[in-house]
Protein backbone atom coordinates (compact mmCIF):
# COMPACT_ATOMS: atom_id res chain seq x y z
CA UNK A 1 0.00 0.00 0.00
CA UNK A 2 2.78 2.43 0.93
CA UNK A 3 4.54 1.68 -2.39
CA UNK A 4 1.34 2.40 -4.32
CA UNK A 5 0.82 5.65 -2.45
CA UNK A 6 4.39 6.70 -3.17
CA UNK A 7 4.03 5.96 -6.89
CA UNK A 8 0.78 7.91 -7.09
CA UNK A 9 2.43 11.00 -5.64
CA UNK A 10 5.17 11.08 -8.34
CA UNK A 11 4.69 13.74 -11.00
CA UNK A 12 5.80 13.61 -14.67
CA UNK A 13 8.52 16.14 -13.86
CA UNK A 14 10.09 13.57 -11.55
CA UNK A 15 10.32 11.01 -14.35
CA UNK A 16 11.85 13.60 -16.71
CA UNK A 17 14.47 14.52 -14.11
CA UNK A 18 15.17 10.87 -13.28
CA UNK A 19 15.71 9.71 -16.86
CA UNK A 20 17.65 12.86 -17.78
CA UNK A 21 20.00 12.44 -14.83
CA UNK A 22 20.50 8.73 -15.55
CA UNK A 23 21.29 9.52 -19.19
CA UNK A 24 23.81 12.17 -18.19
CA UNK A 25 25.58 9.93 -15.68
CA UNK A 26 25.76 6.94 -18.04
CA UNK A 27 27.00 9.23 -20.83
CA UNK A 28 29.83 10.53 -18.63
CA UNK A 29 30.74 6.96 -17.67
CA UNK A 30 30.73 5.97 -21.35
CA UNK A 31 33.04 8.85 -22.32
CA UNK A 32 35.48 8.02 -19.52
CA UNK A 33 35.43 4.30 -20.31
CA UNK A 34 36.05 4.95 -23.99
CA UNK A 35 38.96 7.32 -23.25
CA UNK A 36 40.51 4.87 -20.82
CA UNK A 37 40.13 1.98 -23.29
CA UNK A 38 41.72 3.95 -26.15
CA UNK A 39 44.66 4.95 -23.98
CA UNK A 40 45.34 1.74 -22.03
CA UNK A 41 43.58 -0.95 -24.09
CA UNK A 42 41.37 -2.21 -21.27
CA UNK A 43 38.12 -1.29 -19.52
CA UNK A 44 38.55 0.69 -16.29
CA UNK A 45 35.56 -0.96 -14.61
CA UNK A 46 36.74 -4.40 -15.69
CA UNK A 47 40.27 -3.74 -14.48
CA UNK A 48 39.06 -2.52 -11.09
CA UNK A 49 36.74 -5.52 -10.78
CA UNK A 50 39.47 -8.05 -11.59
CA UNK A 51 42.32 -6.36 -9.71
CA UNK A 52 40.60 -5.13 -6.54
CA UNK A 53 37.09 -6.50 -6.07
CA UNK A 54 37.79 -10.09 -7.10
CA UNK A 55 40.49 -10.71 -4.42
CA UNK A 56 38.16 -9.22 -1.75
CA UNK A 57 35.40 -11.61 -2.78
CA UNK A 58 37.75 -14.59 -2.48
CA UNK A 59 38.88 -14.91 -6.11
CA UNK A 60 42.41 -15.81 -7.11
CA UNK A 61 44.52 -13.04 -8.55
CA UNK A 62 45.93 -14.55 -11.71
CA UNK A 63 48.58 -11.87 -11.96
CA UNK A 64 50.26 -12.90 -8.68
CA UNK A 65 52.63 -15.86 -8.99
CA UNK A 66 51.64 -18.85 -6.96
CA UNK A 67 55.07 -20.44 -6.91
CA UNK A 68 58.67 -19.79 -7.78
CA UNK A 69 58.23 -21.71 -11.01
CA UNK A 70 55.43 -19.40 -12.06
CA UNK A 71 57.45 -16.32 -11.27
CA UNK A 72 60.39 -17.68 -13.27
CA UNK A 73 58.05 -18.37 -16.17
CA UNK A 74 56.67 -14.84 -16.03
CA UNK A 75 60.18 -13.41 -16.01
CA UNK A 76 61.14 -15.53 -19.01
CA UNK A 77 57.97 -14.44 -20.78
CA UNK A 78 58.72 -10.78 -20.09
CA UNK A 79 62.27 -11.13 -21.33
CA UNK A 80 61.01 -12.84 -24.46
CA UNK A 81 58.48 -10.05 -25.02
CA UNK A 82 61.22 -7.43 -24.76
CA UNK A 83 63.47 -9.33 -27.16
CA UNK A 84 60.59 -9.81 -29.61
CA UNK A 85 60.01 -6.04 -29.65
CA UNK A 86 63.62 -5.22 -30.50
CA UNK A 87 63.93 -2.89 -33.50
CA UNK A 88 66.12 -4.23 -36.32
CA UNK A 89 67.82 -2.59 -39.25
CA UNK A 90 65.80 -3.26 -42.41
CA UNK A 91 67.98 -5.56 -44.57
CA UNK A 92 66.43 -4.16 -47.76
CA UNK A 93 66.21 -0.49 -46.78
CA UNK A 94 66.13 1.95 -49.68
CA UNK A 95 68.66 4.65 -50.51
CA UNK A 96 67.80 7.89 -48.79
CA UNK A 97 68.94 10.19 -51.58
CA UNK A 98 68.02 8.18 -54.66
CA UNK A 99 64.70 6.71 -53.42
CA UNK A 100 63.29 8.21 -50.23
CA UNK A 101 64.05 11.81 -51.24
CA UNK A 102 62.65 11.19 -54.72
CA UNK A 103 59.37 10.15 -53.11
CA UNK A 104 59.37 13.39 -51.11
CA UNK A 105 59.98 15.47 -54.26
CA UNK A 106 57.05 13.83 -56.06
CA UNK A 107 54.46 13.64 -53.26
CA UNK A 108 55.59 16.25 -50.76
CA UNK A 109 55.37 13.63 -47.99
CA UNK A 110 58.12 12.50 -45.66
CA UNK A 111 58.35 8.68 -45.87
CA UNK A 112 60.61 8.38 -42.81
CA UNK A 113 59.75 9.33 -39.26
CA UNK A 114 62.12 11.24 -37.00
CA UNK A 115 62.38 8.20 -34.73
CA UNK A 116 63.41 5.99 -37.65
CA UNK A 117 66.06 8.45 -38.87
CA UNK A 118 67.36 8.88 -35.34
CA UNK A 119 67.85 5.11 -35.08
CA UNK A 120 69.79 5.21 -38.37
CA UNK A 121 72.03 7.95 -36.98
CA UNK A 122 72.77 5.75 -33.98
CA UNK A 123 73.52 2.80 -36.28
CA UNK A 124 75.94 4.89 -38.33
CA UNK A 125 77.80 5.97 -35.22
CA UNK A 126 78.01 2.34 -34.09
CA UNK A 127 79.08 0.91 -37.47
CA UNK A 128 81.35 3.65 -38.81
CA UNK A 129 83.10 5.23 -35.80
CA UNK A 130 85.52 4.10 -33.09
CA UNK A 131 87.52 5.64 -30.26
CA UNK A 132 90.67 6.05 -32.38
CA UNK A 133 89.02 8.31 -34.99
CA UNK A 134 90.78 11.37 -33.56
CA UNK A 135 94.07 9.96 -34.89
CA UNK A 136 92.89 10.41 -38.50
CA UNK A 137 91.62 13.91 -39.40
CA UNK A 138 89.11 12.70 -42.00
CA UNK A 139 87.61 10.15 -39.60
CA UNK A 140 87.39 12.82 -36.89
CA UNK A 141 85.34 15.01 -39.23
CA UNK A 142 83.08 12.09 -40.15
CA UNK A 143 82.56 11.24 -36.50
CA UNK A 144 80.98 14.67 -36.10
CA UNK A 145 79.14 14.34 -39.42
CA UNK A 146 77.26 11.20 -38.34
CA UNK A 147 75.94 13.14 -35.33
CA UNK A 148 74.63 16.02 -37.40
CA UNK A 149 70.86 16.20 -37.77
CA UNK A 150 70.89 18.55 -40.75
CA UNK A 151 71.38 16.57 -44.01
CA UNK A 152 73.19 19.44 -45.73
CA UNK A 153 75.60 19.76 -42.81
CA UNK A 154 76.40 16.03 -43.05
CA UNK A 155 77.00 16.26 -46.80
CA UNK A 156 79.24 19.32 -46.39
CA UNK A 157 81.26 17.53 -43.72
CA UNK A 158 81.70 14.50 -46.01
CA UNK A 159 83.07 16.72 -48.80
CA UNK A 160 85.40 18.36 -46.27
CA UNK A 161 86.72 14.94 -45.20
CA UNK A 162 87.34 13.93 -48.83
CA UNK A 163 89.47 17.05 -49.32
CA UNK A 164 91.88 15.66 -46.74
CA UNK A 165 92.04 12.03 -47.95
CA UNK A 166 90.05 9.20 -49.55
CA UNK A 167 87.66 8.43 -46.70
CA UNK A 168 85.41 5.38 -47.12
CA UNK A 169 82.73 6.59 -44.69
CA UNK A 170 82.56 9.96 -46.46
CA UNK A 171 81.83 8.22 -49.74
CA UNK A 172 79.18 6.13 -47.97
CA UNK A 173 77.40 9.21 -46.68
CA UNK A 174 77.42 10.87 -50.10
CA UNK A 175 76.21 7.67 -51.80
CA UNK A 176 73.36 7.30 -49.32
CA UNK A 177 72.19 10.90 -49.07
CA UNK A 178 73.53 13.07 -51.91
CA UNK A 179 73.33 10.70 -54.89
CA UNK A 180 70.02 11.15 -56.72
CA UNK A 181 70.20 7.95 -58.81
CA UNK A 182 71.23 4.36 -58.14
CA UNK A 183 73.96 4.59 -60.78
CA UNK A 184 75.48 7.60 -59.05
CA UNK A 185 75.25 5.83 -55.69
CA UNK A 186 76.98 2.77 -57.17
CA UNK A 187 79.83 4.94 -58.49
CA UNK A 188 80.40 6.45 -55.05
CA UNK A 189 80.23 3.05 -53.36
CA UNK A 190 82.92 1.74 -55.71
CA UNK A 191 85.15 4.60 -54.63
CA UNK A 192 84.27 3.79 -51.02
CA UNK A 193 85.17 0.14 -51.62
CA UNK A 194 88.64 1.06 -52.88
CA UNK A 195 89.32 3.27 -49.86
CA UNK A 196 87.73 0.79 -47.44
CA UNK A 197 89.79 -2.18 -48.62
CA UNK A 198 92.99 -0.19 -48.07
CA UNK A 199 91.99 0.70 -44.50
CA UNK A 200 90.89 -2.87 -43.83
CA UNK A 201 94.25 -4.33 -44.93
CA UNK A 202 96.19 -1.87 -42.79
CA UNK A 203 94.09 -2.43 -39.67
CA UNK A 204 94.16 -6.21 -40.18
CA UNK A 205 97.93 -6.23 -39.78
CA UNK A 206 97.71 -4.31 -36.49
CA UNK A 207 94.56 -5.80 -34.97
CA UNK A 208 96.40 -7.87 -32.33
CA UNK A 209 98.61 -5.00 -31.13
CA UNK A 210 96.14 -3.65 -28.60
CA UNK A 211 92.53 -2.85 -27.79
CA UNK A 212 92.61 0.35 -29.81
CA UNK A 213 93.72 -1.43 -32.98
CA UNK A 214 91.18 -4.19 -32.38
CA UNK A 215 88.35 -1.62 -32.26
CA UNK A 216 89.70 0.05 -35.40
CA UNK A 217 89.77 -3.26 -37.26
CA UNK A 218 86.23 -4.02 -36.16
CA UNK A 219 85.08 -0.67 -37.50
CA UNK A 220 86.90 -1.18 -40.82
CA UNK A 221 85.31 -4.63 -41.12
CA UNK A 222 81.83 -3.18 -40.60
CA UNK A 223 82.54 -0.49 -43.20
CA UNK A 224 83.74 -3.03 -45.76
CA UNK A 225 80.74 -5.34 -45.27
CA UNK A 226 78.34 -2.42 -45.50
CA UNK A 227 79.87 -1.16 -48.74
CA UNK A 228 79.84 -4.58 -50.41
CA UNK A 229 76.27 -5.18 -49.33
CA UNK A 230 75.08 -1.85 -50.74
CA UNK A 231 77.00 -2.48 -53.98
CA UNK A 232 75.20 -5.81 -54.28
CA UNK A 233 71.88 -4.02 -53.74
CA UNK A 234 72.81 -1.50 -56.45
CA UNK A 235 73.48 -4.36 -58.86
CA UNK A 236 70.13 -5.92 -57.93
CA UNK A 237 68.27 -2.66 -58.54
CA UNK A 238 70.05 -2.09 -61.86
CA UNK A 239 69.03 -5.54 -63.15
CA UNK A 240 72.36 -7.34 -62.69
CA UNK A 241 70.83 -9.93 -60.41
CA UNK A 242 73.35 -12.74 -60.97
CA UNK A 243 76.19 -10.39 -60.13
CA UNK A 244 74.30 -9.36 -56.99
CA UNK A 245 73.80 -13.00 -55.96
CA UNK A 246 77.53 -13.70 -56.30
CA UNK A 247 78.43 -10.71 -54.16
CA UNK A 248 75.86 -11.65 -51.51
CA UNK A 249 77.10 -15.25 -51.36
CA UNK A 250 80.63 -13.99 -50.79
CA UNK A 251 79.35 -11.70 -48.05
CA UNK A 252 77.50 -14.56 -46.33
CA UNK A 253 80.72 -16.59 -46.27
CA UNK A 254 82.64 -13.57 -44.97
CA UNK A 255 80.02 -13.00 -42.29
CA UNK A 256 80.23 -16.62 -41.11
CA UNK A 257 84.04 -16.44 -40.97
CA UNK A 258 84.13 -13.28 -38.84
CA UNK A 259 83.17 -13.33 -35.16
CA UNK A 260 82.21 -9.69 -34.75
CA UNK A 261 78.69 -9.54 -33.25
CA UNK A 262 77.61 -6.53 -35.34
CA UNK A 263 77.93 -8.52 -38.56
CA UNK A 264 74.98 -10.69 -37.55
CA UNK A 265 72.75 -7.59 -37.58
CA UNK A 266 73.15 -7.16 -41.35
CA UNK A 267 71.04 -10.28 -42.19
CA UNK A 268 72.61 -10.52 -45.64
CA UNK A 269 70.90 -13.86 -46.26
CA UNK A 270 67.58 -12.01 -46.62
CA UNK A 271 69.02 -10.01 -49.51
CA UNK A 272 70.27 -13.26 -51.00
CA UNK A 273 66.85 -14.92 -50.72
CA UNK A 274 65.14 -12.02 -52.50
CA UNK A 275 67.66 -12.06 -55.35
CA UNK A 276 67.42 -15.83 -55.78
CA UNK A 277 63.63 -15.57 -55.93
CA UNK A 278 64.00 -12.98 -58.67
CA UNK A 279 66.08 -15.51 -60.63
CA UNK A 280 63.44 -18.16 -59.82
CA UNK A 281 66.24 -20.35 -58.54
CA UNK A 282 64.04 -22.16 -56.04
CA UNK A 283 66.50 -24.97 -55.32
CA UNK A 284 69.08 -22.47 -54.06
CA UNK A 285 66.37 -20.67 -52.11
CA UNK A 286 65.55 -23.94 -50.35
CA UNK A 287 69.26 -24.48 -49.61
CA UNK A 288 69.57 -21.04 -48.02
CA UNK A 289 66.42 -21.63 -45.98
CA UNK A 290 67.77 -24.95 -44.74
CA UNK A 291 70.81 -23.10 -43.40
CA UNK A 292 69.06 -20.11 -41.79
CA UNK A 293 65.59 -21.42 -40.86
CA UNK A 294 67.02 -23.01 -37.75
CA UNK A 295 65.39 -23.22 -34.34
CA UNK A 296 68.32 -21.43 -32.67
CA UNK A 297 68.25 -18.44 -35.03
CA UNK A 298 65.81 -15.52 -34.81
CA UNK A 299 62.99 -15.82 -37.31
CA UNK A 300 61.77 -13.16 -39.69
CA UNK A 301 58.88 -12.66 -42.09
CA UNK A 302 61.28 -13.27 -44.99
CA UNK A 303 62.25 -16.69 -43.63
CA UNK A 304 58.73 -17.81 -42.69
CA UNK A 305 56.88 -16.53 -45.76
CA UNK A 306 59.56 -17.67 -48.21
CA UNK A 307 59.28 -21.17 -46.75
CA UNK A 308 55.50 -20.95 -47.13
CA UNK A 309 55.87 -19.79 -50.73
CA UNK A 310 58.05 -22.76 -51.63
CA UNK A 311 55.58 -25.20 -50.04
CA UNK A 312 52.66 -23.47 -51.76
CA UNK A 313 54.45 -23.56 -55.12
CA UNK A 314 54.27 -27.35 -55.13
CA UNK A 315 50.45 -27.44 -55.00
CA UNK A 316 49.05 -23.96 -55.70
CA UNK A 317 48.66 -24.30 -59.49
CA UNK A 318 46.09 -27.12 -59.07
CA UNK A 319 44.61 -26.15 -55.71
CA UNK A 320 40.83 -25.72 -55.53
CA UNK A 321 39.05 -25.09 -52.23
CA UNK A 322 35.89 -26.87 -53.48
CA UNK A 323 37.81 -29.98 -54.52
CA UNK A 324 39.84 -29.93 -51.29
CA UNK A 325 36.65 -29.77 -49.19
CA UNK A 326 35.23 -32.81 -51.01
CA UNK A 327 38.26 -35.11 -50.99
CA UNK A 328 40.29 -33.60 -48.14
CA UNK A 329 43.80 -32.19 -48.24
CA UNK A 330 46.65 -34.20 -49.64
CA UNK A 331 49.97 -34.44 -47.78
CA UNK A 332 51.60 -31.76 -49.91
CA UNK A 333 48.59 -29.45 -49.51
CA UNK A 334 48.58 -30.02 -45.78
CA UNK A 335 52.28 -29.10 -45.62
CA UNK A 336 51.61 -25.92 -47.59
CA UNK A 337 48.69 -24.94 -45.35
CA UNK A 338 50.73 -25.59 -42.22
CA UNK A 339 53.59 -23.48 -43.59
CA UNK A 340 51.16 -20.62 -44.27
CA UNK A 341 49.73 -20.93 -40.76
CA UNK A 342 53.26 -20.82 -39.36
CA UNK A 343 54.07 -17.69 -41.34
CA UNK A 344 50.81 -15.96 -40.42
CA UNK A 345 51.31 -16.78 -36.75
CA UNK A 346 54.76 -15.19 -36.88
CA UNK A 347 53.55 -12.02 -38.61
CA UNK A 348 49.78 -11.73 -39.08
CA UNK A 349 49.98 -8.38 -40.91
CA UNK A 350 51.60 -9.69 -44.11
CA UNK A 351 48.60 -11.39 -45.83
CA UNK A 352 46.56 -8.20 -46.13
CA UNK A 353 49.43 -6.55 -48.01
CA UNK A 354 50.15 -9.60 -50.17
CA UNK A 355 46.45 -9.90 -51.05
CA UNK A 356 46.35 -6.13 -51.69
CA UNK A 357 43.60 -5.65 -49.13
CA UNK A 358 45.67 -2.80 -47.72
CA UNK A 359 47.81 -0.29 -49.63
CA UNK A 360 51.60 -0.34 -49.37
CA UNK A 361 53.92 2.51 -48.46
CA UNK A 362 57.70 2.82 -48.71
CA UNK A 363 59.33 0.56 -46.11
CA UNK A 364 61.09 2.23 -43.16
CA UNK A 365 64.82 1.98 -42.49
CA UNK A 366 64.10 -0.07 -39.35
CA UNK A 367 61.55 -2.80 -38.76
CA UNK A 368 59.95 -4.49 -35.82
CA UNK A 369 59.84 -8.25 -36.19
CA UNK A 370 56.26 -9.55 -36.16
CA UNK A 371 55.04 -5.98 -36.60
CA UNK A 372 53.36 -3.93 -39.31
CA UNK A 373 56.69 -2.36 -40.30
CA UNK A 374 58.20 -5.77 -41.07
CA UNK A 375 55.09 -6.72 -43.07
CA UNK A 376 55.43 -3.61 -45.22
CA UNK A 377 59.16 -4.17 -45.78
CA UNK A 378 58.64 -7.82 -46.74
CA UNK A 379 55.69 -7.25 -49.07
CA UNK A 380 57.31 -4.26 -50.77
CA UNK A 381 60.02 -6.52 -52.20
CA UNK A 382 58.35 -9.95 -52.28
CA UNK A 383 54.86 -9.32 -53.64
CA UNK A 384 56.11 -9.84 -57.19
CA UNK A 385 57.53 -13.24 -56.24
CA UNK A 386 54.16 -14.40 -54.87
CA UNK A 387 52.39 -13.16 -57.99
CA UNK A 388 54.86 -15.05 -60.17
CA UNK A 389 53.91 -18.41 -58.58
CA UNK A 390 50.57 -19.40 -60.10
CA UNK A 391 47.85 -19.88 -57.50
CA UNK A 392 50.04 -19.02 -54.49
CA UNK A 393 48.01 -15.94 -53.54
CA UNK A 394 44.77 -17.91 -54.00
CA UNK A 395 46.01 -20.57 -51.59
CA UNK A 396 47.05 -17.88 -49.12
CA UNK A 397 43.63 -16.22 -49.44
CA UNK A 398 41.81 -19.49 -48.70
CA UNK A 399 43.86 -20.51 -45.68
CA UNK A 400 45.47 -17.60 -43.81
CA UNK A 401 42.49 -16.68 -41.62
CA UNK A 402 42.40 -20.20 -40.21
CA UNK A 403 45.45 -19.31 -38.11
CA UNK A 404 43.39 -16.98 -35.94
CA UNK A 405 40.93 -19.76 -35.14
CA UNK A 406 43.82 -21.95 -34.04
CA UNK A 407 45.08 -19.33 -31.60
CA UNK A 408 42.05 -17.54 -30.11
CA UNK A 409 44.15 -15.72 -27.49
CA UNK A 410 47.42 -14.82 -29.23
CA UNK A 411 48.65 -12.51 -26.48
CA UNK A 412 48.50 -15.35 -23.96
CA UNK A 413 49.75 -18.33 -25.94
CA UNK A 414 51.16 -19.32 -29.30
CA UNK A 415 50.90 -22.45 -31.40
CA UNK A 416 54.40 -22.51 -32.91
CA UNK A 417 55.98 -19.30 -31.59
CA UNK A 418 55.97 -17.33 -28.40
CA UNK A 419 52.79 -15.33 -27.62
CA UNK A 420 52.35 -12.34 -29.86
CA UNK A 421 54.02 -9.34 -28.18
CA UNK A 422 51.76 -6.49 -27.09
CA UNK A 423 54.39 -3.79 -27.68
CA UNK A 424 54.31 -3.90 -31.50
CA UNK A 425 51.63 -1.25 -31.98
CA UNK A 426 53.55 1.40 -30.01
CA UNK A 427 56.84 0.74 -31.80
CA UNK A 428 55.20 0.64 -35.26
CA UNK A 429 53.57 4.01 -34.64
CA UNK A 430 57.04 5.41 -34.04
CA UNK A 431 58.55 3.74 -37.11
CA UNK A 432 55.77 4.37 -39.64
CA UNK A 433 54.38 7.70 -40.91
CA UNK A 434 50.92 7.52 -39.37
CA UNK A 435 49.95 10.79 -41.11
CA UNK A 436 49.12 8.88 -44.30
CA UNK A 437 49.30 5.25 -43.13
CA UNK A 438 46.96 3.43 -40.76
CA UNK A 439 49.03 1.11 -38.60
CA UNK A 440 47.78 -2.49 -38.54
CA UNK A 441 46.99 -3.72 -35.04
CA UNK A 442 46.82 -7.39 -34.05
CA UNK A 443 44.89 -8.70 -32.33
CA UNK A 444 42.09 -6.22 -32.88
CA UNK A 445 40.90 -4.72 -29.62
CA UNK A 446 37.32 -5.77 -29.05
CA UNK A 447 35.14 -3.37 -27.08
CA UNK A 448 34.75 -4.65 -23.50
CA UNK A 449 31.30 -5.58 -22.20
CA UNK A 450 31.14 -2.59 -19.86
CA UNK A 451 31.60 -0.10 -22.70
CA UNK A 452 28.84 -1.77 -24.74
CA UNK A 453 26.58 -1.97 -21.68
CA UNK A 454 27.15 1.70 -20.79
CA UNK A 455 26.53 2.76 -24.39
CA UNK A 456 23.24 0.85 -24.45
CA UNK A 457 22.21 2.22 -21.07
CA UNK A 458 23.04 5.77 -22.14
CA UNK A 459 21.04 5.43 -25.36
CA UNK A 460 18.08 3.85 -23.58
CA UNK A 461 17.88 6.48 -20.84
CA UNK A 462 18.33 9.31 -23.34
CA UNK A 463 15.40 7.93 -25.36
CA UNK A 464 13.30 7.66 -22.19
CA UNK A 465 14.18 11.26 -21.26
CA UNK A 466 13.12 12.48 -24.70
CA UNK A 467 9.81 10.54 -24.64
CA UNK A 468 9.05 11.67 -21.11
CA UNK A 469 9.68 15.28 -22.07
CA UNK A 470 7.39 15.03 -25.11
CA UNK A 471 4.64 12.87 -23.54
CA UNK A 472 4.92 13.33 -19.76
CA UNK A 473 1.45 12.04 -18.78
CA UNK A 474 1.56 8.98 -21.01
CA UNK A 475 5.09 8.10 -19.88
CA UNK A 476 4.00 8.62 -16.28
CA UNK A 477 1.25 6.05 -16.75
CA UNK A 478 3.72 3.61 -18.34
CA UNK A 479 6.25 4.20 -15.54
CA UNK A 480 3.64 3.57 -12.84
CA UNK A 481 2.44 0.45 -14.60
CA UNK A 482 6.01 -0.81 -14.98
CA UNK A 483 6.92 -0.16 -11.36
CA UNK A 484 3.65 -1.68 -10.16
CA UNK A 485 4.38 -4.81 -12.19
CA UNK A 486 7.97 -4.85 -10.91
CA UNK A 487 6.90 -4.61 -7.26
CA UNK A 488 3.90 -6.93 -7.62
CA UNK A 489 5.79 -10.05 -6.39
CA UNK A 490 7.07 -8.10 -3.39
CA UNK A 491 3.56 -6.85 -2.54
CA UNK A 492 2.23 -10.41 -2.83
CA UNK A 493 4.90 -11.71 -0.44
CA UNK A 494 4.20 -8.89 2.02
CA UNK A 495 0.48 -9.67 2.01
CA UNK A 496 1.16 -13.35 2.70
CA UNK A 497 3.49 -12.46 5.55
CA UNK A 498 0.86 -10.13 7.04
CA UNK A 499 -1.75 -12.88 6.91
CA UNK A 500 0.50 -15.42 8.60
CA UNK A 501 2.17 -13.34 11.33
CA UNK A 502 0.18 -11.97 14.27
CA UNK A 503 -0.77 -8.33 13.86
CA UNK A 504 1.05 -7.25 17.03
CA UNK A 505 4.34 -8.90 15.92
CA UNK A 506 4.03 -7.48 12.42
CA UNK A 507 3.39 -4.02 13.92
CA UNK A 508 6.59 -4.27 15.99
CA UNK A 509 8.59 -5.44 12.90
CA UNK A 510 7.35 -2.55 10.77
CA UNK A 511 8.33 -0.12 13.52
CA UNK A 512 11.81 -1.62 13.61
Amino acid sequence: MEVSMFLNTLTPKFYVALTGTSSLISGLILIFEWWYFRKYGTSFIEQVSVSHLRPLLGGVDSSSPSSSNTSNGDADSNRQSVSECKVWRNPLNLFRGAEYNRYTWVTGREPLTYYDMNLSAQDHQTFFTCDSDHLRPADAIMQKAWRERNPQARISAAHEALELEDCATAYILLAEEEATTIMEAERLFKQALKAGEGCYRRSQQLQHHGTQYEAQHRRDTNVLVYIKRRLAMCSRKLGRTREAVKMMRDLCVFQLMKEFPLLSMFNIHENLLESLLELQNYADVQAVLAKYDDISLPKSATICYTAALLKARAVSDKFSPEAASRRGLSTAEMNAVEAIHRAVEFNPHVPKYLLEMKSLILPPEHILKRGDSEAIAYTFFHLQHWKRVEGALNLLHCTWEGTFRMIPYPLEKGHLFYPYPICTETADRELLPTVFHEVSVYPKKELPFFILFTAGLCSFTAMLALLTHQFPELMGVFAKAFLSTLFAPLNFIMEKVESILPSSLWHQLTRI
